[in-house]
């Protein structure tokens, strides 16, 4: 091989051809350093004849490849995934390869690092910032950035402690072997139906060649227990496993689980690892070290020496969709993956998306179901609280059923859960004076009050502002007015109404990184906490055999927003929050607060009858030619300058493509308008299954050109619809 092609990871350039000196070895899927101009660039070798790199440039012209690194190619497998990808979600193929590498430290290979933590030692005098950072960095270890991250304090800051003594540096080798799990550790003890499941997975496993299975069970009926002896049967095969979680909250959980059955934790991949953890997490899954990979999406793409199974754990969640940059599903590119790599995937839920129910029914999925709660533990009764009649105090938002459930549970010891998946205080703060309100500068949002830490804070761009003490317009004091509840008004409720009740409040702010998670699960099991009040970061995962009672202060919330699966994200979201009451030997009890008992999905869970639900909905979503039914895809223009985006997204509008199979509707100002300071338009495609949605949008778009501050963005089955 004396000429290859690569793909540059910059996907305004396309793939570009290069010449292999002399003595190098380079294959598909190498990982080289290539000259670009001035610059050196990373790349990777690539099948010429499945890329088009326009008119062939002669061999004399062409610029030698400077070094092939150290590191295994990726395989033909993670190739072909890397290329699908890339042609269903109409991404480049550049930014899609790019996943792969997950750590760009990890190419050059092992060695060893430099990290620091608090030494012990007693300060002469501190500083508030130095005192600030030694109560963040207890049991902290990491770079000095990293800690300053942590910390919230400047390099210089930890610089100064470590020159006086109170930070250590430490040797850390990058390439220290992970402890190995031992599939003996502790047989599980298993239900008949557990035992059927594990078996046929294990089978699959043995067996090899690809294999998609539904795992569908209730709440509480050991998923988890069955899939692991999957896990089991991989390792003792030699082959890693791969699992998805949807949350990072969702790890620690898991990680304790998994530790007591194979004796330890399982390798990491996730946005919150230090600098060295993903260097050596990603440099033990491409030698095969890595036994098992616990991660959210991106460990989809990690280059894996010996996958032998792949599971997606809360397969249900929206939160496996990439809302930017390559907008794939995670749960959908990890089948593919699976067959490319030809071994079984495990799709585990209670409650299932109906894209997967569908498969299963036209057998494309193995069905394997799991229709009981393990040890006999029942599911809990719900009941509906009809907000009209059952009308809480005003200004409170705990219908008076609901609070007499609570204090019921306070007086036997027992644990209660309020969900409402609403962070912060309160969505609106107004000024009582002149009716001012605070909205995002960035963002066509209000901004949500956060009294635990006294901000207004935007939850889609971030914008932060402290609390004011007076109307920025009329400057009037004291007068900001919350409007409507959020997860932190809820708890002030309850303390307000038993004074005693111990709360702890659980959303993405208060439970930011795994060691949060960890604190807050001690705290649940050992029996410190009497109320739980949080978003849907409870709604799955957690196991407290004390919890008895979940009371959901709004399920309507869901329903509101035209989104078009709202039917669907609400019955699963109130279904698996229900879900925590009763999982031990104490029954559990759910109320759902509503002004809509009528409403089908309502209906619905306080019957119990989930296949109804599925039924209606995949009804209705068969006539709305919606999928899994119909195709669905998004267009989304943005620019800093609002005429800017209207114009170019009118252009898209004026070329749209007449076929008889597809509709496109738009364009339209998004309903998040201004979104991280960049206006937005927005086409909806409606398409039959047959039609071939991203070639025509490729060809649709390929013909137009845009001024460089637009940004056009296409969404391939697009779950948001703001």
């Amino acid at each position: 091989m004396d000429r290859v092609r690569l793909i540059i990871f910059n996907a305004a350039l396309g793939p570009l051809d290069y010449r292999v000196s002399p003595g190098m070895a380079v294959e598909p899927g190498s990982v080289v350093i290539a000259p670009l101009g001035p610059r050196q660039v990373l790349g990777i070798v690539w099948e010429p004849e499945r890329l088009d790199g326009g008119a062939e440039v002669p061999a004399s012209k062409l610029r030698p490849l400077l070094e092939a690194l150290p590191v295994p190619p990726l395989s033909a497998p993670l190739r072909r995934l890397i290329e699908w990808t890339a042609d269903y979600y109409c991404a480049p193929l550049a930014a899609v390869a790019r996943m792969a590498i997950g750590s760009m430290a990890a190419l050059k290979g092992g060695g060893t690092t430099t990290e620091y933590r608090l030494s012990g030692a007693e300060p002469a005098r501190l500083t508030p910032q130095r005192a600030a950072a030694m109560d963040a960095l207890h049991d902290e270890q990491a770079t000095i950035r990293e800690l300053a991250e942590r910390a919230g304090v400047s390099e210089g800051v930890l610089r100064g402690m470590v020159g006086a003594g109170l930070l250590e540096p430490v040797t850390v080798d990058l390439d220290r072997p992970y402890p190995r799990a031992r599939t003996d550790h502790a047989a599980p003890d298993l239900s008949p139906d557990q035992q059927a499941a594990a078996d046929r997975f294990s089978a699959a496993v043995r067996d090899g060649g690809f294999q998609p299975f539904l795992l569908d069970g209730v709440t509480g009926s050991g998923k988890t227990e069955c899939y692991f002896e999957a896990v089991a049967t991989a390792l003792a095969l030699g082959r890693q496993v791969l699992v998805l979680l949807p949350e990072i909250a969702l790890t620690e959980n898991f990680l304790r689980r998994f530790e007591a059955r194979f004796g330890v934790s399982p390798v990491l991949w996730h946005s919150s690892l230090k600098s060295s953890e993903r260097r050596r997490a990603w440099r033990a899954i491409v030698s095969g070290d890595a036994q098992v990979v616990v991660g959210a999406r991106s460990a989809l793409f990690m280059p894996y020496a010996r996958l032998g199974l792949i599971v997606v754990d809360e397969a249900h969640e929206i939160s496996f969709k990439q809302d930017d940059g390559v907008r794939y599903n995670a749960r959908d590119v990890a089948v593919v993956r699976a067959k490319f790599e030809r071994i079984p995937v495990i799709l585990a839920s209670a409650t299932p998306a109906l894209e997967s129910m569908q498969l299963a029914e036209a057998r494309v999925y193995t069905k394997v179901e799991l229709a009981a709660r393990y040890g006999g533990a029942e599911l809990p009764a719900i009941r509906v609280v009809d907000l009209r009649k059952d009308q809480p105090e005003r200004q409170h938002w705990i219908a008076p059923p609901l609070v007499k459930e609570l204090r019921d549970r306070l007086d036997r010891g027992e644990q209660s859960l309020l969900f409402l998946n609403r962070r912060g205080y309160a969505p609106l703060t107004l000024c009582r004076h002149c009716g001012y309100r605070f909205q995002c500068p960035n963002c066509t949002a209000w901004l949500v009050e956060h009294r635990l830490s006294r901000r207004l804070a935007c939850h889609h761009c971030g914008h932060e502002v402290p609390t004011p003490e007076a109307c920025p317009e009329c400057a009037t004091p004291d007068c900001m007015v919350a409007c409507g509840p959020g997860v932190e008004r809820i708890a002030d409720e309850v303390t307000e109404r038993f004074p005693a009740a111990r709360v702890a409040v659980v959303t993405s702010d208060t439970l930011g990184s795994p060691g949060k998670v960890r604190e807050f699960v001690e705290a649940v099991e050992g029996g410190l906490v009497d109320v739980i009040v949080g978003t849907q970061l409870v709604t799955k995962g957690y196991h407290f055999p004390e919890l008895t009672l979940v009371g959901v202060i709004d399920a309507d919330l869901g329903l509101e927003g035209g989104d078009l699966r709202a039917g669907e994200r609400t019955y699963q979201q109130i279904a698996q929050v229900a879900g925590r009451a009763g999982r031990g030997e104490k029954p559990g009890e759910v109320l759902i607060q509503t002004r809509h008992p009528e409403a089908p999905v309502i209906a619905a869970l306080a019957a119990g009858d989930r296949d109804s639900f599925y039924a209606a909905e995949a009804e209705a979503r068969r006539e709305a030619g919606a999928p899994p039914f119909g195709r669905w895809a998004a267009i989304i223009v943005s620019s800093e300058d609002e005429a800017e985006a209207r114009e170019a997204a009118r252009a898209i509008g004026g070329t749209r493509p007449d076929l008889p199979d597809v509709l496109v509707l738009g364009p339209a100002p998004a309903p998040m308008a201004l979104l991280r300071g960049r206006h937005r338009y927005r086409l909806l495609i409606n398409a039959r299954r047959s039609a071939e949605v991203q070639r025509v949008i490729r060809d649709w778009l390929g013909q137009l050109r845009f001024p460089p501050g637009v940004r056009v963005a296409v969404d391939i089955d697009p779950y948001s619809f703001v």
